[in-house]
């Protein structure tokens, strides 16, 4: 029979086919997409803080030198960070009561505003204080977001692929969250070469910040057509608030587990791809054109390798992988980040941070996806989220801040030891741990 003939409109049924409820990779495909593309805008907003302090620094911190206007910039990105968990907190229980889809609708929209104020913001030369006030106000809504549409998008990823390519489709959150990063790098390499540096300094820096916020609110469009995840759907009850934190207490492993492997992942993806372009100028000495160049690249090899590790998740499953991670990440970290404090290559610059990443990759790739399967689907928006965001809030996101401070102290050398430190937590972690492709709370195919 016809779903004509059993009065089902035509265009629903087309609808269906084209939603989460399909199970084709065709559909899943589509769906990906339409979960991924807000993504890849929200993670570009972020990282075009980061990218572009190098110009506007001075614009809102005129005092001090260069290493000094860099702590003060990264101080406030680390702001971004801190406010993360109550954005996790607050998206993650209204995902897991009103939708996915709509947590990542409210995130976007957050997000996109943000980035309007930042590009509109006048000068300290200005407005005085009221310049800085106004930049950290918006990173504060900037985290707030962030930390929303991590979970949201990592628990819509998960819950729509099927069991046999999990890892595959789930990957394309940190393939879009590095396409945003890129896409931050681009403009920046674009901008570096239509603008001279004075007029970058004095209102080109403006141009990414305008990009981004036009691109949210084009996510935003997008994202509002998005079908709910199955799993949701299936959901018998919408726990209570107080409900939501009691079966949160009775996970203690799992957000154990979580925070773990955030504190070192994140503290990684943030050194090698984030601070990495910094360290390039102010440490290693190259030109911010060469170091923006030599990223760019580097973050088009990490790009590529996301799909790659998340399939091989699929054969040989989460632990191998995050335990190869562990053991990678803690020996290399050292000789790497020594090699590059000297570095007078660009092309051995460029070969030894793709080692890095390609490492990282085995991490990033599955880190959302690990975390989705640990909990179940009540709590899974908040479970993925919360945990990961006081990670990356207290650890990963202050690196910049971290390592700037040692190296004003002219003790640079410990950061290395730092991070190599939460390394090994990660490989802790990743040992005790029980291998979630075996052993999923995502019941839905």
């Amino acid at each position: 029979m016809s779903v004509a003939d059993q009065g089902v409109p035509v265009g629903a049924a087309v609808a269906d086919a084209m939603g989460v409820d399909a199970t084709s990779s065709q559909s899943r495909i589509k769906a990906v997409i339409g979960g991924s593309i807000g993504n890849l805008i929200e993670w570009y907003d972020w990282y075009v803080y980061s990218a572009f302090s190098l110009y506007f620094a001075s614009v809102f911190f005129p005092a001090g030198d260069m290493t000094a206007q860099l702590l003060n910039a990264a101080a406030i990105f680390s702001v971004g960070f801190i406010v993360r968990p109550i954005g996790s907190w607050l998206m993650g229980v209204y995902a897991d009561r009103h939708g996915r889809r709509n947590a990542l609708v409210v995130a976007m929209a957050v997000m996109g505003g943000a980035s309007l104020v930042i590009a509109l913001t006048p000068s300290y030369e200005s407005i005085g204080l009221l310049a800085p006030v106004l930049l950290v106000l918006a990173r504060i809504a900037q985290g707030l977001s962030v930390g929303g549409e991590y979970a949201a998008v990592a628990t819509y990823l998960s819950e729509i692929a099927g069991k046999s390519k999990r890892g595959f489709y789930s990957s394309f959150q940190y393939v879009t969250l590095i396409a945003g990063q890129l896409l931050a790098l681009l403009v920046l390499v674009g901008l570096q070469f239509l603008l001279t540096p004075e007029q970058l300094t004095e209102w080109g820096w403006r141009i990414p910040f305008a990009i981004g916020g036009i691109g949210a609110f084009v996510a935003f469009w997008i994202q509002s057509s998005l079908h709910e995840t199955e799993s949701f759907k299936n959901m018998k009850k919408r726990e209570s608030l107080v409900d939501t934190w009691a079966l949160m207490r009775s996970h203690p492993k799992e957000l154990a587990f979580v925070l773990g492997m955030t504190m070192g992942g994140a503290l990684g993806f943030y050194v090698f791809s984030n601070y990495m372009q910094k360290f390039l100028v102010n440490t290693s000495g190259f030109t911010r054109e060469t170091a923006s160049l030599i990223m760019a690249l580097a973050m088009i090899v990490f790009m590529v390798m996301q799909p790659i590790m998340g399939w091989v998740s699929d054969r040989i499953g989460r632990k191998p992988m995050f335990v190869f991670y562990g053991i990678g990440a803690t020996l290399m970290t050292w000789p790497v980040m020594n090699y590059l404090q000297t570095a007078d290559s660009a092309m051995g610059a460029f070969l030894v941070i793709c080692g890095a990443l390609i490492v990282q990759s085995t991490y990033t790739s599955i880190s959302g996806l690990y975390k989705a399967e640990l909990f179940p689907t009540e709590i899974r928006a908040l479970g993925v989220g919360l945990p990961y965001a006081l990670g990356v809030a207290f650890v990963g996101g202050t690196a910049e801040v971290v390592a700037l401070k040692l190296k004003e102290m002219g003790v640079e050398t410990l950061f290395y030891w730092y991070v190599t430190f939460f390394m090994a937590i990660v490989l802790m972690t990743s040992i005790l741990m029980r291998d979630t492709k075996k052993h999923s709370r995502i019941l839905e195919d």
